[in-house]
């Protein structure tokens, strides 16, 4: 069997933010892997890292940031041979004629951000296309309609001479995916895509990346803080805390077998139609603050379980399976038992049996 090359790896990446009052430290030490045809979710609380973990790839970076230290391998097809370039060392201008948009394409939170509230959908959708797959206007504009149409606008040529504004959040939200798929991207970065969607439009738009990942074969990766998000688009989760990944694993891994007490904290606090508490849980404490670093584990305030060397030391990944990774002192053999709580446990076997239901 050949073996698999990430499309993306990202290596020990540590991203700080040089403010008046000190230094924060946003992203401290991050590793991962992206294959190819593949989903992998960032999940954790806001502020712990993930948005400038991936903005970072698309060489998005605040004026005040200072990039500490890491590399972020991109291997894509050029000219019919392979490269393998790092994001990192590109100039900005390599970045925007050679990445961005063409191989590696982002999502955003809010569509209204990404659109120009002064050009019309179709010259939008268009540009991109004329530029780096230098198509002429009539070949970019039948495509244009083609793009519209899967992602499930109608009367997509009326569209096209739409203004943003005259067009609803949901509909808006297409029309940024719509762009990001223009140049038939490698990588296809979403950053909380349905956060200001409503619940029966936020479906459609997961359900819309998964069938366009499906029929392109293309990797995706998804950030939220919304693990039932989490559970209908991922293969992979990598949990972050405090800009580390504090747990990493398939997505069954996670959801089934989740050994981080951060990971139990946020799978605790899902909403569960079936439990007997009337009281939503939520994880004690709130995040830390990046400004004052704390010695040993970050999470350690924040968690009961915590153990004396938790004040000391950071704990390393200690490994689970091949594929499955946490970073917890609980898991050092000379640590205390420790398993998760109770509630979470049933919760656990009602998710499994569901899903084993839903297969059959």
């Amino acid at each position: 069997m050949e073996k698999r090359e990430p499309v993306l790896s990202m290596r020990d990446l540590a991203v700080s933010f040089q403010a008046s009052f000190g230094k924060i430290r946003a992203v401290r030490g991050v590793n991962m892997d992206v294959y190819p045809g593949e989903t992998v979710a960032i999940v954790g609380e806001s502020g712990s890292g993930k948005s400038v973990s991936v903005k970072t790839i698309m060489g998005i970076t605040a004026p005040n940031a200072v990039i500490e230290s890491g590399t972020i391998k991109f291997r894509f097809k050029e000219n019919g041979k392979e490269q393998v370039v790092d994001l990192l060392k590109l100039s900005k201008k390599e970045m925007q004629h050679r990445i961005k948009g063409k191989r590696i394409a982002m999502v955003f939170q809010d569509p209204m951000t990404s659109l120009d509230p002064t050009m019309t959908i179709g010259r939008q959708l268009t540009e991109g296309m004329r530029y780096h797959l230098h198509l002429s206007q009539a070949d970019a504009d039948k495509r244009a309609e083609e793009l519209l149409e899967m992602v499930g606008i109608e009367s997509p040529k009326e569209r096209m001479k739409n203004y943003p504004h005259q067009l609803s959040g949901g509909m808006r939200q297409r029309v940024v995916i719509a762009i990001a798929l223009s140049c038939n991207p490698d990588l296809l970065i979403c950053d909380e895509p349905t956060t200001a969607l409503d619940v029966t439009i936020q479906a459609k738009i997961i359900e819309l990346i998964r069938k366009v990942q499906r029929e392109r074969g293309i990797s995706v990766i998804y950030i939220t803080h919304d693990l039932g998000v989490v559970a209908k688009v991922a293969d992979y989760v990598n949990v972050m805390y405090a800009g580390k990944i504090v747990e990493k694993g398939k997505i069954n891994e996670i959801f089934y077998d989740p050994r981080h007490p951060y990971t139990w904290g946020l799978l605790s606090a899902m909403p569960d139609l079936d439990t007997d508490d009337d009281r939503l849980y939520t994880i004690p404490g709130s995040p830390p603050n990046l400004l004052r670093e704390k010695t040993g584990d970050a999470f350690a305030p924040r968690n009961q379980y915590a153990l004396e060397i938790d004040d000391k030391l950071e704990p390393p990944m200690f490994r689970i399976t091949d594929t499955h990774y946490a970073a917890t002192w609980l898991l050092d053999p000379r640590a205390p038992k420790v398993e998760m709580p109770e509630e979470l446990r049933v919760r656990i076997e009602r998710m499994k049996k569901e899903a084993e239901e839903y297969e059959d």
